[in-house]
């Protein structure tokens, strides 16, 4: 048995996840259902984390990423994160991935990739590439912008990056790489570093597998948080999108690293819809829990619930008629702001889903676009989408 810190690679070719499968069985089965029978109560906020949110309060920081917003391309843009923020004031925001190419090509340009409000701390800038001396200039080039940790991209499967841009899921078979740029991103930035992964690439989806590139990448640079996608990626024949559900989940794999390296933190991602699931995860003993789509496609009911349901905040009980009021002030402040963009649909887009699933959300959002064809500000296309609801 070859003999690692914090774990153990069998010699022979019985995979280590069976017997954490065995020793978890409950959570590739029941520990993500909806409403769980065997409950705390409606929040997991314990005496614990009242104590560790205080400590980290008087620190001047924020409070934990026990729950964040996944990094989505063309979604998780400064306009979303904007309207993120005015439904939860402690859920942790994380960027679009940014090429490391992109930051330091546009660096005469910066604002409009890197830019975004105050009130949108906490704050995550994730970044991809493959080339270390860009990654070292795109970290120096986001520092002036105080992001709260810098996240690095080797979970992305989407032929662009993964494929032709050899970044992304693909770095996962390469560990040592990962290393190195971690190395390279923390001693460029004066805040914490992160990596976001799959549980695996292709044919390399053992528990051995995962625990190597763990291991590897976290002895070779100062990363200590982790956040696991737990799926893998295939990177020949699916799209991104079967990606997200082909593969089939394994949450064995993350509980085992919660155990087999207990100085690293985990946050766990895919398959998590809202807060109850959320709630399961962490009484199981994950760090941390990262939602996607579901936060993006229902943010008053996902987003709603975090501060007070998570974090043991007391509710801010904004309505979504204030939401609408707040968000129309800054659409009308970042329209055109960079030329002809962004327009008044891209600022409005990520309020079509601020009524999901309740009555009138289907005519809502057919109406939008013909309120798009006649309005140029915020104000004037909520007022007029308004009426034509009516």
């Amino acid at each position: 048995m070859m003999k690692l810190t914090g774990y153990s690679l069998p010699a022979s070719s019985t995979p280590i996840y069976l017997n954490i499968l065995k020793k978890h069985s409950i959570f590739s089965s029941n520990i993500f259902q909806r409403n769980p029978t065997k409950s705390r109560g409606p929040s997991t906020y314990t005496q614990r984390d009242q104590v560790l949110a205080d400590a980290v309060m008087v620190a001047g920081q924020y409070l934990p990423p026990w729950f964040s917003v996944a990094p989505m391309m063309d979604w998780t843009d400064n306009h979303y994160r904007t309207l993120a923020r005015l439904i939860s004031k402690h859920a942790w925001l994380y960027t679009e991935m940014l090429a490391a190419e992109t930051i330091v090509y546009q660096k005469d340009n910066l604002d409009r990739f890197l830019a975004y409000s105050p009130e949108q701390h906490p704050i995550v800038l994730q970044i991809g590439g493959n080339n270390l001396e860009n990654l070292a200039k795109a970290t120096e080039l986001a520092n002036p912008y105080h992001y709260d940790e810098i996240n690095f991209n080797c979970g992305c499967p989407s032929p662009k990056v993964a494929g032709h841009g050899c970044f992304g899921a693909r770095l996962m078979l390469d560990p040592k790489f990962v290393g190195e740029a971690m190395s390279v991103i923390a001693a460029n930035t004066d805040v914490p570093v992160s990596v976001k992964c799959r549980i695996g690439v292709d044919d390399h989806d053992s528990y051995n597998e995962l625990c190597d590139f763990i291991y590897k990448v976290s002895s070779l640079s100062p990363t200590r948080h982790f956040i696991i996608h737990s799926r893998k990626a295939m990177l020949n024949g699916i799209s991104p999108a079967e990606n997200r559900s082909i593969p089939p989940l394994k949450y064995e794999y993350f509980y085992g690293l919660l155990r087999d390296f207990p100085d690293l933190r985990f946050t766990i991602n895919g398959g998590i819809n809202c807060v109850d699931e959320v709630n399961a995860a962490r009484r199981a003993g994950a760090h941390g829990v990262m939602v996607g789509r579901a936060a993006y496609h229902n943010p008053w009911q996902v987003l709603g619930h975090v501060d007070s349901v998570i974090y043991g905040a007391p509710s801010s009980c904004i309505t979504r008629r204030q939401i609408l009021e707040k968000y129309q002030v800054y659409g009308d402040s970042v329209l055109g702001k960079y030329g002809i963009k962004p327009h008044v649909r891209d600022v409005v887009k990520p309020l079509l889903h601020l009524f999901y699933s309740e009555p009138g959300n289907g005519l809502w959002k057919r109406k939008a676009d013909a309120a798009f064809q006649n309005c140029k500000s915020a104000h004037s296309m909520l007022f007029l989408h308004h009426h034509l609801c009516l």
